[in-house]
């Protein structure tokens, strides 16, 4: 089966404007005949239901947070891209989108990324005129800083808290339609499965984690906002309740999951402290505008930061990738990391970090201007760590952040099962293998104030407004499915908590699937994770009922479905026999250690199908059109 991604014939330029004039249009009296459900309130989600609920919509929204503003968006810190060219530094629409290609390792669809450049400005437009306070510099413009992967600065922050702002200023107009009556709230409601009636998404199933009570809510259209998986690995700096259930389960329903194996290692992390750690927090890829990153020339240098002389030090980043320096990619920057602690010239107890160096910043700028631009993170590195990074180096290491595989979408990011719409995170469709910095915030609020609401609308023009019923056997059956589903966990009674075994994932997910796989470590893991999901089903112990609030049960159902995601990510891993971006298979390097794509073979976008609980999924593939740029052996040097 080849994938269909609807890219609209024509010059790349003009593909999304010529598109949204050949879209159908409802009439706005129309519009308040249909209803979508959307699923997360980050920044997709909020900037959606914003958006589609100001168009006439009438819109139900869903989250497992108390408050739709603590998606996990507000915990995004060093920015967002655009190709506003303020700084006049030679930035244009077109080298956002070349950039992007070529630090995906051009493994992503060429006119959703160019799509994404197009509208990254408007972007920017509408979060000023919503009050968002980005940095300014003396003129009164914008500030903008550089991220890794771009020789220009075209990312614009609020010192390290831009995803918080950011939220806000989607959550005011989100909120201004809640306080309308146009979008019904439903917070501390998890979505445990997909409903799906003559072969489109026609609503969901929910638990409330209040009280209990198991409902089926129906609708025209389902978007799933629902973020990323990177928790499958246990320690990842994503807040603890991330995970990848929603959808999980709407790809065991019928939507194709695609490219799982995708994950960012994000380089600059603080380092695990301690066995029984149960988060990492990051270090915005923004401190390194400033800071330089450095180890010990000589292996096993126990001596403080300040005794080692300048001579000593090796600026791996710096010397490697001298264009670059310390604002190379994510990805080669987290393998660098990786080689020279390997090598034996980590930093710390545990030898797993590397020195991000404030120093040189500090005597040319000045502690006051650093702590203009960081302050915020400064402070919290030092309550973590108990040092002060304004008088000795960060200590940093790479980790799990955010994850470039998702559901598969098409150009209208629609997945292959009608009416389930899928946005920011959860989708796959504009990082390729591996995300720049700084176009997380940017690709959700495209998707959710500049795409949905004209490809929705598309769809529902052809749709039947109110033909799907909660009455109907399809939601009773999945609703059924779910309370089985549920008394199964709670009638286990083992002996082994739910962290324990998700502790357990996580360790052979980082071990065979982490910054480093080869094939002898995936198959591995193929064996190792299967006996961990069988052990789960016979000696998980969940505390508790359902009828009640009940976070042991909500954890159970999180980590059986990483039990079995994470055989799907191991799977496509040994399957993508090459290294791109992220993935990098230890067979498929160049002599300078660099990852080696295999383009003739290989750029597609591999999409899985379910077959069935105790059947292998079936691989679909997505061929890649490279039109307007040439694959080209990405190089940072």
């Amino acid at each position: 089966m080849t994938l269909d991604p609807k890219v609209p014939d024509g010059p790349l330029a003009e593909k999304w404007d010529k598109h949204r004039f050949q879209m159908k249009l409802i009439n706005p009296a129309n519009k308040r005949k249909y209803k979508i459900i959307i699923v997360g309130t980050g920044l997709a989600g909020a900037s959606a239901g914003a958006s589609l609920a100001e168009l006439g919509y009438e819109v139900e929204s869903f989250c497992y947070q108390d408050s739709p503003r603590r998606a996990h968006s507000i915990a995004a810190q060093g920015g967002i891209n655009a190709a506003k060219n303020y700084p006049n530094d030679g930035d244009s629409i077109w080298r956002l989108f070349y950039d992007t290609v070529k630090g995906g390792d051009f493994r992503a669809r060429e006119a959703n990324v160019y799509r994404l450049a197009q509208v990254s400005n408007a972007i920017i437009d509408q979060c000023v005129a919503q009050g968002v306070p980005f940095a300014r510099e003396y003129s009164g413009y914008l500030d903008n800083r550089s991220f890794g992967g771009a020789q220009v600065s075209r990312t614009f922050y609020a010192r390290g808290q831009t995803g918080q702002q950011l939220l806000l200023g989607a959550y005011q107009a989100f909120s201004r339609q809640i306080g309308l009556g146009k979008v019904k709230m439903y917070p501390r409601t998890e979505m445990l499965d997909l409903v799906v009636v003559d072969g489109h998404a026609k609503g969901i199933v929910v638990r409330d984690m209040v009280t209990g009570q198991i409902r089926t809510h129906s609708a025209d259209a389902v978007v799933l906002a629902t973020g990323g998986y990177g928790n499958a690995f246990y320690l990842s700096t994503n807040a603890k309740g991330c995970n990848v259930t929603a959808a999980y389960r709407a790809y065991k329903k019928g939507a194709f999951f695609a490219n799982p194996c995708y994950t960012q290692i994000h380089p600059t992390c603080i380092p695990v402290s301690g066995d029984y750690q149960s988060k990492l927090t990051l270090m915005s890829e923004s401190l390194r505008n400033d800071g330089r990153i450095w180890v010990s020339k000589k292996k096993g240098d126990k001596r403080p930061p300040a005794q080692i002389p300048e001579e000593e030090r090796d600026y791996y980043l710096e010397r490697k990738y001298p264009s670059f320096g310390n604002l190379a990619p994510r990805d080669i920057s987290s393998r660098s990391a990786k080689e020279v602690c390997d090598e034996g010239h980590g930093v710390g107890e545990s030898g797993l970090g590397v020195y991000l160096d404030f120093a040189d910043a500090i005597k040319r700028l000045g502690e006051n201007a650093i702590r203009e631009k960081y302050g915020n993170l400064f402070h919290m590195y030092e309550k973590i760590t108990g040092e002060n990074p304004y008088q000795m180096p960060m200590r940093i290491y790479p980790a799990v952040h955010y994850t470039m595989g998702g559901l598969w979408v098409d150009y209208n990011l629609m997945s292959n099962l009608p009416g389930l719409f899928v946005a920011g995170e959860a989708n796959f469709s504009d990082h390729g293998a591996n995300r720049l910095g700084a176009s997380a915030l940017m690709q959700g609020l495209a998707d959710g104030y500049f795409v949905l609401p004209y490809t929705i609308g598309d769809y529902l023009s052809k749709v039947k407004p109110g033909s799907a019923k909660t009455d109907m056997p399809e939601f009773q059956d999945a609703k059924e499915e779910i309370v089985a589903k549920t008394k199964r966990l709670l009638g286990v009674k083992g002996k082994k908590t739910v962290d324990e075994f998700h502790r357990e994932l996580g360790h052979v997910l980082w071990g065979y699937c982490g910054m480093a796989r080869d094939e002898e470590g995936l198959k591995k893991a193929l064996v190792r994770i299967p006996e961990i999901r069988e052990e789960f089903w016979k000696n998980v112990c969940v505390l508790g009922s359902n009828e009640e609030l009940n976070q042991s049960l909500e954890k159970a159902g999180r980590v059986a479905d990483f039990l079995e995601f994470g055989e799907l990510l191991c799977l496509d891993a040994l399957e993508r026999r090459e290294s791109c971006g992220g993935h990098f298979r230890v067979e498929h390097q160049t002599e300078e250690g660099e990852a080696k794509r295999d383009d003739r073979k290989f750029c597609h976008v591999a999409a899985w199908e379910y077959k069935g609980p105790n059947a292998s999924p079936e691989r679909h593939k997505e061929e890649l059109k490279y039109e307007n740029v040439t694959l080209a052996t990405r190089s940072y040097k």
